[in-house]
């Protein structure tokens, strides 16, 4: 086997590989003399089928065969030699002249073959030793608990059924059509819809038009749907509802008692306290946790400067961009509508793209230099728990799983990087900030990791 460099740039490499005709028929002849007790043809005995005629038979399937697994075992030597890390699969390319492919099937060329090779850069670690992070902590609040129980107060308060005209707070029962320029949409016609007038549930003015309306009226109301309505196609156009009000209700009287917690499933209404609070602080640790890996994957990104193999920058960058694509389309705006252009909008982007990758590659080897692994029951459980999520469809979702490894991957990459992340905020100078709730869920301008 002759092999020569033919690039070195970054991480591409490239090599020219030679693999002489003589080997590659000697292997081919001694996979023929394997399968001369194996194979069974007409006229001669179970063995004795001379290895000549299995050839005539059998020699260019073997010879594919045969170059395949040498091409492998020769790019692996390549591999091994260099001490090369592979981003991704070799990319080889083999003879295209169809005399020259016949010549080398029938062993009496040399197989002359490129390959090229995009490794992994060597990564020189940080001390994460050195990175002080702030964890922003926000304790749960009595006006937290008392809020949150005041719309589980709203959303199982009874009503009843009231005679005269709908007022303040009261909940209506409408069928209605909706249109616009005169003719019906989709998604514009209702029965038996509940409205609250005042709850500002629908769209702004809808609620207001009822004010006044009793069982069995029918009335036209009119409203323009927000510029910013989830349904594109009707954002910002005038339609109107012909709307008929079957059943006024009024809200009656609910007491935030042991019996409206039993009704709930709680013993009593400490216990559902206890419940919402420990709901809440759970929500709150979610969102500290969030903050603080961003925090984190900051320092990372500032303490790790390297090239990164610029095929799985592109990769990474086609997901997001397609994603990005196609949240514009579903919302009918453009780049100009977010104050930007495409270019710019693709360099940010791109730079996003890139910090993924980097990012990926040094919790990787942080992982891998720490022996930190996920086991296989680790997996399971997290496959169970999202089989949960679906009542009823939790056997398909295991199947689907279990006999998908992309989606198992899926699993283990979320599970192995909050591993990574754990191990660096024990090394990492962490302090604890007590803020409010309203700073713990402050939206920043951030970028995705």
């Amino acid at each position: 086997m002759q092999v020569t460099e033919t690039q070195a740039d970054g991480l591409k490499r490239a090599f020219r590989v030679v693999l002489p005709a003589a080997d590659l028929d000697a292997k081919a002849n001694g996979r023929l003399t394997e399968l001369k007790g194996q194979v069974r043809l007409n006229g001669f005995r179970p063995g004795k089928v001379p290895v000549a005629h299995l050839k005539r038979v059998y020699g260019k399937s073997v010879m594919a065969e045969v170059i395949e697994q040498a091409v492998t075992e020769a790019n692996g030597k390549i591999v091994e030699e260099h001490g090369f890390r592979l981003a991704l699969q070799p990319r080889v390319e083999l003879p295209k002249d169809e005399a020259e492919v016949t010549s080398v099937i029938e062993g009496k060329t040399d197989l002359a073959y490129t390959v090229e090779l995009e490794i992994l850069p060597v990564i020189e670690l940080g001390n994460f030793k050195d990175i002080s992070i702030e964890k922003l902590v926000a304790n749960v609040s009595d006006a937290e608990v008392d809020e949150t129980l005041n719309r589980l107060a709203d959303s199982n308060r009874p009503y009843s059924e009231k005679q005269g005209a709908a007022e303040n707070g009261d909940r209506v029962t409408t069928n209605f059509v909706g249109t616009i320029d005169g003719v019906a949409f989709e998604g514009g016609s209702g029965e038996g819809i509940q409205v609250v007038i005042g709850s500002n549930s629908f769209i702004p003015g809808f609620e207001e038009q009822l004010l006044g309306i009793s069982a069995g009226e029918t009335r036209t109301v009119n409203v323009s749907f927000p510029e910013a309505y989830a349904a594109r196609e009707l954002a910002g156009k005038a339609a109107s509802f012909e709307v008929t009000a079957t059943l006024v209700e009024t809200p009656g009287e609910l007491v935030l008692d042991d019996e409206f917690a039993k009704s709930l499933g709680q013993e009593s209404l400490d216990k559902l306290k206890e419940q919402v609070r420990a709901r809440i602080s759970q929500e709150h640790a979610g969102a500290s946790r969030q903050k603080v890996k961003r925090a984190l994957l900051d320092a990372l990104d500032a303490l790790h400067k390297f090239d990164v193999p610029p095929t799985l920058v592109s990769q990474e960058f086609d997901g997001v961009w397609q994603q990005v694509q196609q949240d514009l389309t579903a919302q009918g705006r453009t780049f100009e509508d977010e104050g930007t252009n495409e270019e710019a909008a693709r360099g940010d982007y791109m730079r996003i793209a890139e910090r993924r990758v980097r990012l990926g590659l040094v919790l990787a080897e942080i992982g891998e230099r720490n022996n930190i692994q996920v086991s296989d029951d680790e997996v399971t459980r997290a496959v169970v728990e999202r089989a949960r999520q679906f009542p009823g469809q939790e056997q398909q979702v295991w199947d689907y799983y279990r006999r998908n490894p992309q989606a198992m991957a899926s699993v283990r990459a979320p599970l192995y990087e909050e591993k990574v992340v754990d191990f660096l905020l024990e090394l990492a100078n962490v302090t604890e900030k007590p803020v409010s709730r309203e700073e713990l869920y402050k939206e920043e301008d951030e970028k995705a990791a």
